[in-house]
């Protein structure tokens, strides 16, 4: 295959979490666009089926399903529905996430239970699950997303970072096991990305953000790029695009970063 081709999903089957808002909605369209058939999960079931919707409409094939990832039975259901509808699964894209922000002194085990639960165990279900079904196929790529704090410790975010480099390495493990049966395994580590995460820290009781602070923090992440830019959820769709064609035939067990530098500067 040459050219533009390496790019085609045609007669493809992905399955993406996360996939109401953010990176895991443009994910979604991106690989529909490419010609893959597309399975949508999110606890965001509505959310999930607008984005469904807008890929139908655009005449892709999607279905989609309320998915809570920190449950691995529902995971499970998820990708079953992507071989009970398309026959098959060659694309596991695990984008489903939540920041979390405070110092290690304040942070509660309930919130150090509710984000290794969805931005660790979801994505290891998600593995697991893909695994289950690629292995016997021997073929496919499974997509992690881990986070540009893996590389540059900020206070404020430990119980976020710690989680993202639990799964930069957990994609690098499963690429040792999964290779020699086909499988690639690969994580996108995204930087500052124009996203319904971002300002999560600035805002306020009522989940309300003061404009001016917001311009700040933007302008910050600005400085901090070589660039002068920020990254939007594109940039990683396709990236995500990338692993999961055969442009990446020979990449496993790599962290791919679209951060505009971000990660050399900080």
């Amino acid at each position: 295959m040459e050219g533009l081709g390496v790019f085609d999903l045609s007669g493809r089957v992905a399955c993406v979490t996360g996939a109401a808002s953010g990176i895991g909605e443009a994910a979604a369209e991106t690989l529909a666009a490419a010609g893959a058939a597309v399975v949508l999960g999110d606890i965001d079931g509505d959310g999930a089926d607008r984005t469904r919707d807008r890929i139908v409409d655009g005449g892709g094939r999607a279905v989609s399903r309320v998915t809570d990832t920190t449950q691995s039975d529902q995971v499970s259901a998820l990708l079953a529905a992507a071989t009970d509808e398309f026959g098959r699964l060659d694309v596991m894209a695990n984008v489903a996430g939540v920041g979390s922000y405070g110092d290690v002194v304040d942070v509660t085990e309930a919130e150090l239970d509710r984000v290794l639960a969805i931005n660790f165990k979801g994505v290891f279900f998600g593995c697991q699950a893909a695994m289950r079904v690629m292995g016997p196929q021997g073929s496919g790529s499974i997509i992690n997303v881990s986070a540009t704090a893996i590389n540059t410790p900020v206070g404020g975010l430990s119980v976020y970072a710690a989680t993202k480099a639990a799964v930069a390495m957990l994609t690098q493990s499963l690429a040792v096991e999964a290779g020699p049966i086909g499988v690639r395994v690969n994580t996108i580590a995204p930087g500052f990305t124009l996203t319904n995460f971002v300002g999560g820290h600035l805002r306020d009781a009522e989940g309300q953000v003061d404009p001016a602070e917001m311009d700040s923090y933007l302008k910050l992440m600005r400085d901090r790029s070589p660039l002068g830019e920020v990254c939007d959820a594109s940039d990683q769709a396709n990236l995500i695009w990338f692993l999961a064609s055969d442009a990446s035939r020979y990449v496993t067990g790599q962290i791919l970063r679209a951060n505009a530098g971000q990660s050399i500067t900080w």
